[in-house]
């Protein structure tokens, strides 16, 4: 019998975890899900800063989720991690893996001595010798920011089996079946970052990752309404961008949402429109939200305004048979962790 795969997402607000089995079939199940919300300070911007503090939440967070096994998969993508257009002379997966080291130095922000390198391949081409080509995507991340998580885990007492690109799983667990006809962007936005995928049948063809989130939006709320992180919280969820009116009394705290939530929605055009601009031949079919910060209300609507295509709010849940256990439980905020099981399968 396989065993039950598991991923784990590390974020700045909390840690989520998905058990699912019979993954290779078309509907698998969801076995259990949990999630733990972290303190201010033990995680900055997906990246863990105190190891010791969050691999006790990790253990946690196992014990009451009840999980099977301590083999787990971790998501990397934040802002040390970065995504780029790269196409190489056709050569085997292997190959192409060991030359990244001397092909990408001008590409990377930093020595390749001290980044992890990948390359995801998304199709051919022939270039302009008549030399086959492949195309993808140059994945780098910074070597300290993926082990410092990987620490956390391990004094967990679990064991990290693999790491994958966090906008890899989001293309994984929203376009499946029909959903991936086309071609759509999925935007994931955490507390602290707003990750973009692009995928074209199901196959991620662009990646971009904005160091923006909606804890930006709590936090000027704070700054700008002298409250404290709890109200501005409270205001942020019970307003939004106040779809069904406000009082009086809210119309400070209503113009600041819509002056952060501006600047993400300026972001989000701007990278739209570049993958569109570049890619003419690939037109956006629809756009899916997921991830905590797309539950402010109306948000999906000024987005789908804003980029004059359809948008939906993501339900990872729904190519799933959802056990009793986990049920109730939040998709928008479980999509990276059952990406990240899914892909484990692989």
């Amino acid at each position: 019998m396989a065993k039950n795969l598991i991923g784990l997402d590390i974020g700045t607000a909390g840690i989520r975890a998905v058990e699912v089995s019979d993954a290779a079939r078309a509907k698998p199940t969801l076995v259990r899900y949990q999630e733990m919300e972290l303190p201010p300070g033990m995680v900055n911007r997906g990246e863990v800063v105190e190891p010791n503090s969050v691999a006790n939440a990790i253990k946690r967070l196992w014990s009451s989720g009840g999980f099977s096994s301590k083999d787990v998969v971790l998501g990397v993508g934040n802002h040390r991690v970065l995504a780029r257009d790269y196409s190489v002379a056709r050569m085997s997966p292997r190959r192409i893996r060991e030359s990244l080291p001397f092909q990408v130095q001008d590409m990377i922000p930093v020595p390749v001595s001290e980044a992890l390198l990948d390359f995801y391949p998304h199709s051919e081409s022939v270039g302009e010798n008549g030399q086959p080509m492949v195309n993808g995507l140059l994945i780098a991340a910074v070597k300290e920011a993926v082990m410092t998580n990987i620490k956390a885990v391990q004094l967990a007492g679990l064991n990290p089996v693999g790491v994958e690109l966090i906008p890899f799983a989001l293309s994984r667990v929203h376009l499946r079946g029909e959903a991936a006809a086309g071609t759509t962007a999925v935007v994931d936005i955490g507390a602290n970052t707003t990750t973009v995928v692009i995928s074209t049948s199901g196959v991620p063809q662009f990646v971009r990752i904005i160091p923006t989130g909606s804890d930006d939006m709590t936090q000027t709320l704070k700054s700008r309404l002298d409250v404290d992180l709890n109200a501005a919280e409270r205001a942020k969820r019970t307003l939004g961008l106040a779809p069904g009116g406000y009082q009086v009394s809210d119309e400070h705290a209503v113009t600041v949402i819509y002056e952060v939530a501006n600047e993400l929605l300026t972001s989000l055009r701007n990278t739209i429109m570049y993958f569109s601009n570049t890619r003419p031949n690939q037109p956006l079919k629809q756009l899916i939200i997921t991830g905590g910060g797309s539950e402010l209300a109306g948000f999906g609507k000024a987005l789908s305004e804003t980029l004059r295509v359809p948008v939906f709010a993501g339900d990872p849940f729904g190519s799933f048979t959802v056990a009793r256990r986990a049920k109730g439980e939040s998709g928008a905020r479980a999509s990276v962790a059952l990406g990240l099981a899914l892909g484990s399968a692989a």
